[in-house]
């Protein structure tokens, strides 16, 4: 069984690649933008913070009960490891602790925060309606995922998990309310919480961190651990999502602004000669190869002070891009199951502008 709970936690979110160009919308200005308006999306997002916080403390027993047969697998989940309540204790210690938690003074001024911010989801279901009309029409086989919300004390922003026979998301609701919320003021150690990575932690990025998830599920790990392996497999990732993100904002699919953003579309050549010259395509080295594909306010030090983190995986998207227009018939399950990348290299011809 699968428990990908930490997949996009705030201490593993920082797995998707980067790239960047300053227009509105996505990288891909090559591909047509399917009409999806006939496909039918059963969404089903359920506030589970909201009926947790609303337990009967006077008659918790039996209101417990009542919330774990409305949310039979999430609240096992929710208890055992998101906020681990119930881990090998007594029914009355377990009570005990969930009484202390809903009612602790900061855990409720936590709730009330994201109950203001959130007093309903109306704009994430209008936006997630329309991503996964965009996900069933390239994933046909694929079921929209049951969406639960809830918040953890800022430990999760999204993960999967497996919901009576199909796939489910959950998104903490207290890792996305914005990013002048003061994340750093409460936990001030925790490097997830610096700013370049908080400017994200708002409602234009939930959309983008579901399907980020899901895309993450569906194309697993990386089969190698050169930097070639690594930025040809994110910006294959960062090509799917474009798929289900046509029209999203690049800033929010790349989580960069947009001066770092055109910094990387005006220095691809400079980018893919510098990891020629440093002998980094081929390199295992975590050291060097870290800043280059995952989250970091700059990049190595070895480039100029103006390229942001990940900028190999900008060059890996590019290369995705070539691949696919020197190959029009590859499909996106195509593209999942070739895990050769140095044949996805060769095969792209890419030249970098």
């Amino acid at each position: 069984m699968r428990y990908n709970i930490g997949l996009n936690s705030f201490f593993t979110l920082l797995i998707l690649g980067l790239g960047g160009i300053i227009f509105c919308t996505s990288c891909g200005k090559d591909r047509d933008i399917p009409d999806v308006s006939d496909i039918n999306v059963d969404l089903n997002i359920q506030r589970f913070e909201k009926d947790l916080f609303a337990l009967d403390t006077l008659n918790l027993a039996t209101s417990v009960k009542t919330l774990e047969e409305k949310y039979p697998v999430f609240s096992e989940l929710y208890f055992r490891q998101v906020v681990p309540l119930k881990r090998k204790t007594s029914d009355s210690l377990f009570l005990g602790n969930l009484n202390g938690f809903i009612n602790y003074p900061s855990i409720r001024t936590l709730y009330d925060t994201t109950l203001i911010v959130y007093p309903k989801l109306e704009k994430t279901s209008k936006e997630l309606q329309q991503a996964f009309q965009f996900y069933k029409y390239y994933f046909p086989q694929k079921e929209v995922p049951n969406i639960y919300t809830f918040i953890s004390e800022y430990t999760y922003q999204t993960f999967i998990f497996p919901d009576k026979g199909k796939d489910a998301i959950g998104i903490g609701l207290d890792m996305f309310l914005g990013k002048d919320y003061p994340y750093r003021k409460y936990i001030p150690e925790n490097p997830s919480f610096s700013a370049y990575l908080t400017r994200a932690f708002n409602q234009e990025h939930i959309t983008k961190k579901v399907m980020e998830t899901l895309i993450d599920d569906i194309v697993g790990l990386s089969k190698g651990n050169q930097l070639l392996d690594i930025m040809i497999h994110n910006g294959k990732k960062m090509y799917l999502l474009d798929l289900v993100l046509p029209t999203t904002n690049d800033t929010i699919k790349w989580e960069l602004t947009p001066q770092q953003l055109a910094w990387c579309q005006q220095n691809e050549l400079g980018i893919w000669t510098h990891l020629l010259n440093e002998d980094l395509l081929y390199s295992t080295d975590n050291k060097k190869l870290r800043k280059l594909v995952n989250p970091s306010p700059q990049g190595p030090s070895n480039m100029p002070p103006e390229a942001p983190g990940r900028t190999a995986n900008f060059i890996g998207y590019k290369i995705i891009q070539s691949y696919l227009k020197r190959n029009p018939d590859t499909t996106p399950q195509d593209l999942i199951a070739e895990n050769d990348a140095q044949k996805i290299l060769d095969k792209s011809r890419y030249r970098p502008r």
